[in-house]
């Protein structure tokens, strides 16, 4: 080979480097570890939320990301074996939802970054060090449910001025209680109020605990956000119903058949999810993205349930509503 042939034959493979290296870039696939609380198909507003952020910002499942799901059926015990088959797999980020399966996720991995679609409290309640210096492997969403909670009975107190005893209806398995039921004690004190709380794993207890609040007289129930009682609202409406007992929850719970629905926008924040994983496949590290706070919220009431409990909704209460179901 003489030294023309040379040069060509160089220059032909350095020019080819650069545009192998964008080939092999452009098919990179990045592996999404994904982990419920509940049930595949309890959440599907949720799930799609989040997938329809990753598509705005350009990524197709199959062609440059796959999303690994796993559900945990509302088994909260089953967390760990499920977030550590994720960091065998080598995931690139891990995606859950609840102080439940934040926890367990960071209980299996230091190193793999993790994204809170939604989380209650997150700086209360030790899942990060702080909103703006999350540090550790560790960000993305959260919104304050003490308040969110705390704002349910003063909304079901403008329902029923009378009312003096609430039931409180939470899983004790949930860390989340620990800041929240300090925060509602004292509203419902200044509300004039007793609270009532009433433990649930799983839906066999559903029926028990609202025959226990039937046997202690109580006015009304507040439901705690967790992701056994969400993905199961109707079943905990219905109940609600039965008892005779006006209710409130989150947003989607009025939907379901409670009295009155009050917190986040949870679709959006899967939304907003994507744009966290989106930044850490391009590089960012956790630890230098600040959480981020829920800045959308809802009131939802629901006519059809008020008029078969008897209940004559306030002028004030239908006005401040963001949907009013008939």
């Amino acid at each position: 080979m003489n030294r023309r042939e040379f040069i060509t034959v160089l220059g032909g493979a350095a020019a080819a480097w650069p545009l192998a290296a964008r080939a092999q870039q452009a098919t990179k696939v990045s592996r999404i570890g994904f982990v419920g609380l509940t049930a595949a198909d309890s959440l599907p507003q949720r799930t799609e939320a989040f997938r329809a952020g990753l598509r705005d910002l350009g990524y197709q499942e199959g062609r440059n990301i796959v999303i690994e799901f796993r559900w945990a059926e509302g088994r909260y015990e089953q967390l760990p074996a499920l977030f550590n088959e994720l960091v065998r797999r080598n995931v690139d980020v891990i995606v859950t939802h609840g102080t439940p399966g934040i926890l367990a996720a960071k209980q299996a991995t230091a190193t793999i970054p993790i994204v809170m679609a939604t989380s209650g409290d997150a700086e209360a309640s030790g899942l990060v060090a702080s909103l703006a210096r999350p540090d550790g492997n560790v960000t993305g969403l959260t919104f304050f449910n003490p308040e969110l909670a705390a704002k349910r009975f003063e909304l079901l107190k403008e329902v029923l001025p009378g009312l003096t005893e609430v039931g409180l209806l939470l899983n004790p398995a949930n860390p989340i209680n620990e800041p929240i039921v300090p925060t509602i004690k004292l509203t419902a004190q200044v509300l004039g109020l007793e609270v009532h709380p009433f433990g649930v794993h799983s839906t066999a207890e559903f029926e028990g605990a609202f025959a226990a609040m039937a046997a202690k007289r109580v006015g009304a129930v507040v439901i705690i956000d967790d992701a056994v009682l969400i993905a199961n609202a109707p079943a905990v409406a219905r109940l609600a119903l039965q008892q005779r007992l006006p209710s409130s929850g989150w947003p989607d719970y009025a939907i379901a058949g409670g009295v009155i629905g009050y917190g986040v926008n949870f679709p959006d924040l899967f939304r907003r999810a994507a744009i966290f994983v989106d930044k850490i496949l391009k590089g960012a590290k956790p630890a230098d993205l600040p959480v981020e706070r829920a800045t959308k919220f809802e009131t939802i009431v629901n006519l059809k349930t008020s008029r078969a409990l008897g209940l004559e909704l306030p002028t004030a209460t239908l006005l401040r509503a963001d949907e009013v179901i008939e």
